[in-house]
């Protein structure tokens, strides 16, 4: 009996080899927990001082230029109550709706031609300029500064720019929706050119197709979802845009806008805006709804 007890509390010793791998376990635990815990003190520091440096930025910029935010806020009821009071639209404003539709429809219209002039164009320049199925050379390179230098000048510039050459007219609104158009959307064909599947495009070469076949039945194919997209929020921007353009150019909806607001007529003014944001909603509902149809 001695001996078989004996034998058991030896067989219930551990293994020593089992031993050294959960030691070596329960320390990778805990250098691991030890990682973890300076990763996420390490994030939160790294958030704080963000943070601390955009409240001091914010601080340093109202203070040079005399901004209080205190007085803001207490400013913030008075004006809603002077916009409720004199900027809802009356009745005898909705008879300048004749005035204010027509002036509405130009405006939409030039933004929606500028948009599908400047994707037209930039289209062409984006297939060319591609580095997967372009013409190769110089080209790509010319093709991506006209895009940024166009891009990065806003479509405001662009009017004030203009309006030396053309004057106030339809024209300077027109082209300076076009020329920012054009450098955006140029820029976003290239990148979805870019990002398609070489496949396709190296089956066709292999078949021995031309370089027009493969544009037209590889390129277009596989891009034109994301060309729609691109144009229909493209021209969502521009409706906008061309509300300001047309306060600069002295045409379209900006130009009834001004007209009405300095001449202390608050009440039609809001009816022009009201008209631009019911404008700007059924615009964004409607390019949702072609969205999701080609999608």
């Amino acid at each position: 009996m001695s001996g078989a007890a004996e034998t058991r509390r030896v067989r219930r010793l551990p293994d020593p080899s089992s031993v050294a791998v959960a030691g070596r376990c329960a320390a990778r635990r805990v250098s691991g927990s030890a990682v973890d815990a300076w990763f996420f003190r390490k994030r939160t520091l790294s958030l704080v001082l963000a943070a601390a440096v955009v409240v001091l930025l914010g601080a340093l910029s109202g203070t040079y230029v005399g901004f209080d935010a205190g007085a803001a806020l207490l400013q913030i009821p008075g004006g809603l109550a002077w916009m409720a009071a004199e900027f809802v639209p009356s009745l005898s404003s909705f008879e300048k709706l004749g005035t204010i539709l027509p002036a509405l429809g130009s405006t939409i219209l030039v933004a929606v031609a500028a948009s599908c002039m400047a994707a037209a164009l930039a289209y062409v320049c984006a297939v060319l300029g591609s580095r997967t199925v372009g013409v190769g050379g110089p080209v790509p390179l010319l093709v991506r500064g006209v895009a940024s230098i166009f891009r990065n000048i806003p479509v405001v510039a662009w009017a004030f720019i203009l309006l030396f050459s053309f004057k106030q007219s339809m024209l300077t609104g027109f082209l300076a929706l076009f020329l920012t158009s054009f450098g955006y959307l140029t820029r976003c064909f290239l990148e979805s050119i870019d990002e398609l599947s070489a496949g396709p495009v190296e089956a066709l070469r292999a078949a021995g197709a031309t370089y027009g076949q493969i544009v037209a039945q590889a390129v277009v194919p596989l891009s034109i979802t994301s060309v729609v997209s691109w144009v229909l929020y493209m021209t969502e921007t521009n409706i906008r845009d061309a509300t300001l353009v047309g306060i600069l150019t002295g045409t379209g909806i900006g130009f009834v806008f001004d007209v009405y607001y300095k001449s202390f007529r608050y009440d039609i003014a809001g009816l022009v805006v009201l008209a631009i944001v019911v404008t700007c909603v059924a615009c964004e509902a409607a390019s949702n709804y072609v969205r999701r149809k080609i999608i």
